[in-house]
């Protein structure tokens, strides 16, 4: 038997062999980066950013618990083999249940079937295969408890010191659209159960419940003379809970949205960590970038073809502006999105990308400058070529061409995105904002206005011309920060103010930008003069109209909905203006 120093050598031998003991070992505990699998729900954990914390300080002698029999049940089988061989190589017996058994023995491993342990074969389809005394007591007995190794004696309970589980791919199954019943029996029982069991007794059992952490585990053991260090346990732990709490948190919200229930009582939210940022809005504040399981095309089922890693804040204006882009049909026409801070500094679109993004670029060449450019389409080789002649942070589109490419190559700080598709501006899902203390979550603001009934409340009705144009602003006044004003001429945005406190004031900002982007093209009068207007909310007081009418709109389109709707009405009619209510709001913050 191998005694490490500080050693508990009085115990007596366990079940199934002799089983050396708990050890501890001088050193520290060692950080590393967040591996890219690490599973996290909001409720359990913070960003995976490692900062010291002197809860979790071990002294500078580290219990070391030694590795002598794993159950692994995995159904990623992922590096599987070489893992096993390893653990092998370091005298480690291995039990195993089903495919993972068998894919063992395939290779020509020795191992042992579960249910030599258990006694109880398999059954129900595999829904009963390691929910077993003999199983739990193994993982969750104290090595240095008399009671529970008298127990371990008297049952027949071997200890299990180093259990390895991936999760039936319930979230993989949901992602492809699986049916109910499929969806049902992917979700895995006893996986969850023996990873608590083992991540609760982590004093004595290591738990691994990702493939990215095997060479890991090889190396404690080798560095280790067996065993494995308690702060890698404690940090295996940590991990093994926070991907239970995101799969439970994957199933109970797929049965609260079959169920069509929007408040259910306890709600959770869970990721897969993508990515470690270097830091988040600013350089003071930790960030890192999550995956969930719904893969709505956008950034986080990208590909990224070149270009420097994405930053928070870029990940953030990129989401903005590919669910802006998406909101026009590219079997229609093409358009692009120009965002500067996740509001749009110039929208359009037209025959061609080239031209639409020429038209968005008009809007408001200042700050477009190191802005984010989504499109519709595939990117091309005139609209990359347009776009490289200026600073450009992003781009992101469903696909580029191999000559885009190449020219996109020339700038090697340039983040090229391919998505694949657009995502669905109708489709239904969750939002959730953090605030002290608590969690806001509602349902995706999916209203589009091509579903809306548009009332005139005018006396003159709109033209073709400007229906359409007002349609197009609303699509946009839907995608910034309220309040929000957006003037539309032609297919193009031509001034858009943002996030004011005041209606009005946002009105005032679009024109003058509008006027400035006039006078720095060479035009004679502002981009505004013949516009239409969108608003995201109503117009609380005639003065936002007004302010819209002094910088030549035509036609308005807004919710309605103000108990002044009527001065609101008798000012566009004294005007000469169209206007039209939507009976819908679209505030965004």
């Amino acid at each position: 038997m191998r005694v490490f120093p500080g050693a508990r050598t009085s115990l007596p031998p366990l079940p199934f062999g002799e089983h050396s003991v708990s050890k501890r070992r001088t050193g520290r505990p060692r950080t590393r980066n967040a591996g890219l699998f690490h599973k996290i729900s909001p409720f359990l954990s913070s960003c995976a950013i490692k900062r010291p914390n002197p809860a979790l300080e071990i002294s500078t002698l580290t219990a070391a618990a030694p590795i002598a029999r794993a159950l692994l049940s995995v159904s990623d089988k992922s590096g599987l083999i070489d893992f096993a061989k390893g653990l092998a190589a370091h005298g480690v017996e291995l039990v195993s249940t089903g495919g993972t058994r068998k894919a063992l023995e395939e290779a020509g491993l020795p191992v042992r079937d579960v249910s030599d342990i258990t006694g109880f074969p398999e059954m129900m389809d595999g829904r009963v295969k390691t929910l077993h005394p003999k199983v739990h007591g193994g993982l969750l007995a104290i090595r240095g408890n008399e009671e529970h190794r008298a127990a371990m004696a008297a049952h027949g309970i071997g200890p299990i010191d180093l259990l390895v589980v991936n999760l039936y791919p319930f979230e993989a199954t949901l992602a492809r659209g699986g049916s109910f019943e499929d969806l049902i029996e992917n979700i895995d029982i006893g996986g969850p159960a023996m990873i608590r069991a083992a991540a609760k007794n982590h004093d004595d059992v290591t738990v691994i419940v990702d493939v990215a952490d095997y060479d890991e585990v090889l190396a404690e053991i080798a560095e280790n003379a067996g065993a494995t260090s308690l702060p890698f346990r404690r940090r295996m732990a940590a991990k093994a809970y926070a991907r239970t709490g995101a799969y439970d948190a994957a199933i109970s919200n797929w049965f609260a949205a079959t169920l069509e229930e929007d408040t259910p009582t306890f709600r959770a939210l869970g990721g897969t960590l993508a990515e470690a940022l270097r830091y988040g809005e600013n350089p003071h504040q930790s960030a890192a970038f999550y995956f969930t399981p719904e893969k709505r095309p956008g950034v986080a089922t990208a590909r990224q073809l070149q270009g420097k890693a994405l930053s928070y804040n870029n990940l953030n204006d990129t989401d903005a502006a590919f669910e802006c882009v998406a909101e026009f049909d590219p079997a229609k026409s093409a358009a692009v999105v120009i965002v500067k801070h996740a509001n749009p500094c110039g929208v359009a679109e037209a025959p061609t990308l080239v031209e639409a993004y020429e038209k968005a670029l008009a809007c408001d060449p200042v700050s477009a400058f190191g802005g984010i450019i989504a499109v519709n389409r595939t990117l091309d080789a005139d609209t990359a070529r347009k776009i490289v002649e200026i600073f450009t942070e992003v781009i992101v589109a469903p696909d580029a061409s191999e000559e885009a490419i190449a020219i996109i190559s020339a700038k090697k700080n340039l983040r090229l995105l391919v998505t694949g598709a657009l995502p669905d501006p109708r489709a239904e899902g969750l939002i959730a904002k953090t605030l002290a203390g608590g969690l806001l979550v509602q349902s995706r603001d999916n209203a589009v206005v091509d579903d809306m009934t548009l009332k005139v409340v005018t006396k003159r009705r709109p033209t073709p011309e400007e229906m359409a144009d007002l349609a197009f602003a609303f699509r946009i006044a839907k995608h910034v920060k309220s309040n929000a004003i957006v003037y539309v001429k032609d297919g193009a945005s031509v001034g858009i103010g943002a996030g004011q406190m005041s209606r009005v004031d946002s009105a005032r900002i679009a024109a003058a930008k509008a006027a400035d982007a006039a006078k720095l093209a060479g035009l004679p009068e502002p981009l505004t003069k013949g516009s239409v207007v969108a608003s995201d909310a109503f117009f609380p007081f005639a003065d936002g109209l007004e302010a819209a009418v002094a910088a030549g709109a035509t036609a308005v389109i807004q919710p309605g909905g103000s108990q002044r709707d009527a001065e609101v009405i008798a000012a566009a009619d004294a005007a000469g203006l169209a206007m039209v209510f939507t009976g819908t709001r679209h505030f965004r913050h």
